[in-house]
């Protein structure tokens, strides 16, 4: 096996924190001074998160068991799939994720200072609301991760994260962490002040940039998040259009290729489906998808029972049965029973010797795509009790993830009545399983924040939620919707007692860095 060089994190980023008594140092990155918008534009290529959140979600979250103490693991995997406060600094530690995403929006204040300071433009205000959309992404990811769902009746309660919106010149000084409520009005507020200004002519290759339908995905989730139904619908309707199909992948398309075609299809600039790409340092290709250390994994129990091969509507498969099912992603699993994929978010590797063919790990995370961004208006429209509409985005999320017919069985065409039907026919999924088979796709919801009703609303619910767990596997999406449902689950650890994730668990808000809290900023409640 190839030896493979990890990025090394060599300093804090321009909002690492400190004591007003400790050093002051420089930026750790000194630019050369910016004139243009020109620039500026150029600057903000720079902006761009990169780090993710997705292996610190994944392993949190019900994607993964344990496949034994006969594994290796690590000690970040070890300590995520526990709830645990994680030590480690290298990629993909909560360390890694925070450094990255206050170096993003840093880099953001930045350029938005140097907008200041020239004379207005189309094109400046175009660059000025990509400044600010960075700026809101970056801090929406570190708000699902470091802190609590939003519950308006706890937003004042539960706490915020710092928002810089001017450059910092000097790390040092001591940050408010302030509340969650402020933390998302100012999120809402850069994302509602930059929304109008999009102008993708701006870029040579929008798709890694906020171009005007991934500024409106983007706007669309997080309303779906701060449970602004109606905001998340009429943004979504901007992504989706008249003609939704024309932003949904083609997964026929797929069942063509192998695991490698299929990984670069799935992350091509030139897929109708991604609205956005984002490129970063991760070793989430190996840890999570093809692990070298699989203890921890999407193994085959948990795709049996809980995503690609359980059983819903369109019905269920594994192993040979698989090559029967309707669901195209069913019989295009790879890996092991220790760790089953739908190969997506691969590896990417960024030589830098070639000699020793040691370098940088990478993946490329289409963030926003246009099968999310239905499913958020389908759930803005159930939670609405929209139910025709609801359902009518359902079937186009079957239609695209599913054969027409495969031997006897025919895709499906839901209804109202055909969704209470299947749901009521399963039992809720007890928190600790004893038997695999006790798993289901139907879950007992407990809201945070908002309240959801028993019948149609909450069987279109679970299955709107299933529907998501399969579109964004990997991409860490499913934890933070365990956490907006109060969904309750256990990890299982082999000889050691079931490691149980209750409603409104505080360990939900992943803790600060270490150096971080040290440094003054109030830890996460545990």
């Amino acid at each position: 096996m190839k030896y493979i060089k990890y990025l090394a994190v060599s300093a804090l980023c321009a909002m690492s924190l400190t004591s007003c008594n400790d050093y002051l140092d420089r930026l750790p990155d000194d630019r050369a001074e910016v004139k243009t918008v020109s620039q500026v534009k150029e600057l903000l290529t720079s902006a761009y998160p990169e780090g993710n959140n997705n292996t610190i979600m994944e392993l949190m979250s019900d994607n993964v068991s344990d496949n034994g103490t006969s594994y290796a693991s690590t000690p970040l995997k070890d300590e995520l799939y526990r709830f645990e406060d994680v030590d480690d600094t290298g990629n993909d530690s909560p360390y890694f994720v925070w450094n990255q995403l206050y170096k993003s929006v840093a880099t953001a204040n930045q350029a938005l200072e140097y907008l200041g300071q020239v004379t207005p433009t189309e094109e400046s205000a175009a660059v000025e609301a990509e400044a600010k959309m960075i700026r809101a992404y970056s801090m929406f990811q570190l708000a699902t991760t470091f802190c609590m769902a939003w519950d308006e009746s706890k937003a004042d309660e539960y706490m915020g994260l710092p928002y810089p919106k001017e450059p910092a010149k000097f790390i040092g000084g001591q940050y408010d962490r302030g509340t969650l409520r402020q933390l998302y009005a100012n999120i809402d507020k850069d994302i509602e002040e930059a929304l109008p200004k999009i102008d993708e002519s701006i870029y040579t290759v929008p798709k890694y940039h906020f171009n005007r339908k991934a500024a409106y995905a983007f706007a669309a989730r997080f309303n779906l998040y701060y449970n602004n139904m109606d905001k998340c619908i009429e943004y979504a309707n901007e992504v989706l259009g008249s003609d939704p199909r024309s932003v949904l992948r083609d997964f026929e398309q797929y069942t063509q290729f192998g695991a490698q075609d299929i990984g670069n299809k799935y992350i091509q600039s030139g897929e109708k489906a991604n609205l956005m790409l984002l490129a970063s340092y991760s070793s989430e290709g190996y840890m999570v998808i093809y692990p070298v250390y699989p203890r921890f994994q999407h193994n085959q129990s948990v795709c049996s029972y809980g995503t690609f091969w359980a059983k819903a509507p369109w019905g269920q498969g594994s192993g040979t049965d698989a090559q029967k099912a309707l669901l195209y992603y069913a019989n295009m699993m790879y890996g092991s029973s220790t760790a089953v994929q739908f190969p997506k978010m691969l590896p990417q590797m960024e030589i830098t010797d070639k000699i020793n063919q040691t370098g940088y790990l990478h993946i490329v995370d289409p963030i926003f795509t246009g099968d999310e961004t239905l499913l958020c208006r389908a759930e803005a429209y159930a939670r609405k009790k929209m139910y025709t509409e609801a359902v009518a985005d359902i079937n186009l999320w079957i239609e695209n993830h599913c054969r027409a017919q495969s031997g006897d069985e025919v895709r499906p065409v839901m209804t109202e009545e055909l969704i209470n039907e299947f749901m009521e026919q399963l039992d809720y999924t007890p928190v600790t399983l004893e038997y695999w088979s006790d798993l289901t796709i139907r879950k007992e919801l407990h809201p945070q924040g908002f309240e959801i009703e028993t019948g149609t609303q909450e069987n279109m619910i679970n299955l709107i939620l299933h529907m998501r767990r399969l579109e964004t596997i990997f991409q860490g999406l499913r934890f933070p919707d365990l956490k907006r449902y109060g969904i309750a689950f256990s990890h299982l650890v082999q000889r050691e007692d079931p490691l149980v994730f209750q409603t409104g668990d505080l360990r939900g808000a992943v803790q600060l860095p270490n150096d971080v809290i040290k440094a003054g900023l109030p830890a996460n409640p545990r």
